[in-house]
């Protein structure tokens, strides 16, 4: 007896890659988008191109997102040696041929263009542990943890020695998700969790001896000292170090309940605010739109989060499990960071708002992100059906 095939129509073949996404993950990120694009409008509309090229950087984001989220998470695991040894390289060859601008060695000439190396390590981090702990699944021992350790400590090392701070640390955190989310102890965990309010207690405490002119503090630089003192008391140097702050905080601040209105803030369109279409549009946004509009944004950003925890939570696999969890967190670390500094509770250091910012390369690093995102959330719906 025969047996009869029916053979998939092009449409049924092509529909799950057109449409395939993850509705609540899409929805979040379109509202944050149309945020995005109407806050750089009012912020950018006479500042050149910056609202077409910020328009331009999203399509570019979103068709990344998109051809990231067909590729499944066992190629995406294939990919995480590669991408790490390959983003390793060239922070070793940025810190021996690189471009030094203010001090700062951060950028490599390939030839065609100039890149800044430590963007991959962002991602290629989390990507590389989530591998290992794959790899380890069921036999983690000491020897296993430290080789995590090594393997997220050598590109923060790089980095830091650039140095670049702050994209250091959101290596650092993005490493510690993963190991976080792989099981590290809390009798790790919390020892630095106290060791950290102690050491921000004691700052605040001896901030009028140890922000005096003079005074080395060994293990900082002096432009991040001075960022550090800045925070703890911007009213020294209103005028300089202190302005970007202070000037966020007045924007914030004027916007009161509603906000002063679409395309009507004064301290947005006289230039009172610093980076008003990058680091600080924050301010921005919160002096048009009052705190309403900022507890929509706030609401937009945590359903996102929300929905990546819950995306890592149900993942079929270790490796996307923590990749999902790892990625999922550190948009929030973004996020935390931005609106932190730009409220005065968090030194200034050059970190975007997801979505909102003005920036080619945070753009295409945030579509790979959601991307993977993506790409998990699509494996466990596909395993279903």
């Amino acid at each position: 007896m025969s047996s009869v095939y029916e053979q998939p129509s092009a449409w049924q073949r092509i529909k799950p890659i057109l449409f395939g996404f993850d509705a609540l993950l899409t929805t979040a990120v379109l509202i944050l988008a149309a945020f995005g694009l109407m806050t750089m409008y009012s912020a950018g509309f006479d500042h050149g191109t910056r609202f077409i090229d910020h328009g331009r950087n999203m399509l570019i984001a979103l068709a990344i997102l998109w051809l990231v989220s067909q590729v499944p998470p066992q190629r995406l695991m294939a990919l995480a040696v590669p991408v790490y040894l390959f983003g390793v390289a060239l922070l070793i060859a940025t810190a021996l041929f690189g471009i030094s601008k203010k001090g700062a060695t951060r950028w490599l000439n390939i030839g065609v263009t100039v890149i800044q190396p430590s963007e991959i390590l962002k991602l290629a981090t989390p990507l590389m542990l989530a591998w290992w702990f794959q790899t380890c699944e069921g036999r983690m021992r000491a020897a296993e943890w430290i080789i995590a350790a090594l393997i997220l400590l050598v590109p923060f090392g790089l980095v830091v020695k650039q140095p670049d701070l702050g994209t250091s640390l959101l290596i650092l955190s993005a490493g510690l998700y993963v190991l976080f989310f792989a099981g590290l102890s809390w009798k790790l965990i919390v020892p630095v969790m106290l060791a950290a309010v102690v050491g921000i207690a004691a700052l605040i405490v001896s901030e009028p001896t140890i922000c005096q002119p003079g005074v080395d503090w060994q293990v900082l630089k002096e432009y991040q000292k001075t960022r550090v003192c800045t925070l703890l008391d911007p009213s020294k140097d209103p005028l300089g170090k202190g302005f970007h702050i202070l000037q966020g905080m007045i924007a914030i601040g004027s916007g009161g309940l509603y906000g002063k209105g679409f395309m009507q803030g004064t301290q947005t369109h006289l230039e009172f605010i610093p980076e008003r279409t990058t680091d600080f549009i924050f301010a921005a946004f919160s002096e048009e739109f009052g705190l309403v509009g900022t507890i929509g944004l706030l609401l937009a950003f945590t359903f996102l989060i929300f929905r990546g925890l819950f995306i890592a939570a149900v993942a079929p696999t270790l490796f996307a499990r923590l990749l999902a969890g790892s990625i999922t967190l550190s948009i929030f670390t973004y996020v935390f960071v931005n609106m932190g500094m730009v409220s005065g509770i968090l030194p200034v250091v050059g970190i975007p708002l997801p979505f909102v910012s003005y920036g080619g390369t945070a753009m295409v690093t945030l579509g790979l992100a959601i991307g993977m995102l993506m790409s998990i959330a699509r494996s466990r719906r596909l395993m279903q059906s």
